[in-house]
């Protein structure tokens, strides 16, 4: 059984974390957020594919190919949010450093409780979830603009071509739904 304190709880301090440093900086938040994110999914997959090769079993192939898709979608939206945002050198260095450490951090876990792991990335998803839906709010406000959608969004989702940001937010908050619900699944496995 998934260890739900460890996993709230650490939810919790990386979205405290993230609200100290960003704010309503959304697009820096998304930013940083979506580097982390591909954290998981690359991970699980990889360790799935190891665990699958070290026991001579065929199964779990679903499950490497849903995670590693997983990695890939927030990679894109990494790219998304890239041509948007325009990060700083400052930024940049974040960038890396928070990487380095949530994967050293997500590795570790995942070879302890994976169940737990899976667990934890339902619940940053949902706050993701809601991070999208608070940027759409700024958006609808005015307090950010509704740029055009960057054309790599545009292409990966099919939108329109005068599709806009709020629109991409969209897309890529039902993304963030989608791994959601994927890792609250794995959690119960």
């Amino acid at each position: 059984m998934p260890n739900r304190v460890i996993a709230l709880s650490m939810t919790k301090f990386f979205r405290f974390t993230a609200d100290t440093f960003f704010r309503k900086k959304y697009g820096q938040r998304a930013l940083v957020l979506e580097t982390v994110a591909g954290v998981p999914g690359m991970v699980g997959g990889m360790l799935t594919h190891l665990y699958s090769l070290r026991s001579l079993r065929k199964g779990n192939g679903h499950k490497i190919h849903a995670l590693l898709a997983e990695a890939e979608n927030e990679r894109k939206h990494l790219m998304f949010f890239m041509e948007v945002v325009h990060p700083t050198n400052l930024e940049r260095g974040i960038i890396v450093l928070s990487q380095f450490v949530f994967w050293h951090y997500y590795l570790f876990m995942y070879l302890v409780a994976p169940r737990t792991a899976h667990l934890m990335v339902h619940y940053f998803e949902e706050e993701a979830v809601r991070s999208y839906t608070s940027y759409l709010d700024e958006i609808r406000k005015g307090n950010i603009e509704d740029v055009p959608a960057p054309k790599i969004a545009i292409e990966y989702y099919n939108m329109l071509p005068d599709a806009r940001l709020s629109d991409m937010i969209k897309y890529v908050r039902e993304d963030e739904r989608k791994h959601s619900k994927l890792n609250l699944t794995y959690s119960e496995e």
